[in-house]
């Protein structure tokens, strides 16, 4: 893994002059701000017993579905487009190497695009002066709960990359396989007909994997060490995938 680092550098600097990255910045930011003035607002109509942070939180997938596919579809996409992959694995770095450089390039500024939430709720206290408003308790669960599930989610953006040489069509893809993931599961475990005898350890396991009860436990400081497996060995498994497609693309040529 010595050439990771330096493939690294690359894509940070890439993403940074991607005009992508900036949309999707845009995009979240303003999101972001209209979720939380929304939050606010309600709070100034009706008292409200969850603090402002756990409700922050419960919204994630919103701008999930948008962020992820800008920063990831042109990730391997773009590269096979431009015959720049084929080159780059001709030298002596491996495919899991520039895999991984672009995962974790992409990974970085998600958690930074996030990062930059923080100052929604230091205006929030520096201005209502309530420290019942910042709860740390929700605010660092949440910020834990986005952390450890981006992991899987900007890992299944690079796996829709590695699908295909079309960005368009690695967003969509990775948007599709989002809303499976985070609403699909949700939707599933209401079915009725897992609510048979014998089909009670699926209902189990669809019920174990809902992530918004991940992100509610995470909010009230529950940390399930099967969750954090979970979303580790998902993206795990994500980036094998990936990395066996890039090579079985090329091999096809």
């Amino acid at each position: 893994m010595r050439h990771f680092f330096t493939i690294l550098s690359h894509e940070l600097r890439s993403l940074l002059f991607s005009a992508s990255t900036y949309i999707a910045a845009v995009l979240f930011l303003l999101v972001m701000a209209f979720v939380f003035t929304g939050i606010l607002e309600n709070y100034t109509k009706t008292p409200q017993e969850a603090p402002p942070a756990a409700v922050f939180f419960q919204l994630f997938w919103l701008p999930v579905f948008f962020m992820v596919p800008l920063l990831t579809m042109r990730s391997l996409a773009e590269e096979r487009r431009l015959g720049t992959l084929e080159t780059l694995l001709t030298t002596p770095v491996s495919t899991a190497e520039v895999v991984l450089g672009k995962f974790v390039a992409s990974y970085v500024l998600y958690l930074l695009l996030w990062a930059s939430t923080l100052g929604f709720h230091y205006v929030l206290f520096r201005f209502a002066r309530d420290a019942r408003l910042l709860d740390p308790g929700p605010l660092i669960g949440g910020y834990l709960f986005i952390a450890v599930s981006g992991l899987l989610f900007i890992a299944v953006g690079i796996f829709a990359s590695a699908m295909t040489r079309s960005q368009a069509v690695a967003g969509i893809l990775c948007c599709t396989m989002l809303i499976g993931l985070i609403l699909g599961l949700r939707y599933a475990a209401d079915l009725a007909v897992l609510n048979q005898e014998v089909l009670r350890p699926a209902k189990a396991a669809v019920d174990s994997l809902q992530i918004f009860q991940h992100l509610d436990d995470f909010t009230h400081g529950v940390i399930d060490t099967r969750q954090i497996i979970f979303y580790f060995s998902g993206a795990t498994l994500a980036l094998i995938f990936s990395i066996l497609g890039v090579e079985a693309k090329l091999l096809q040529g």
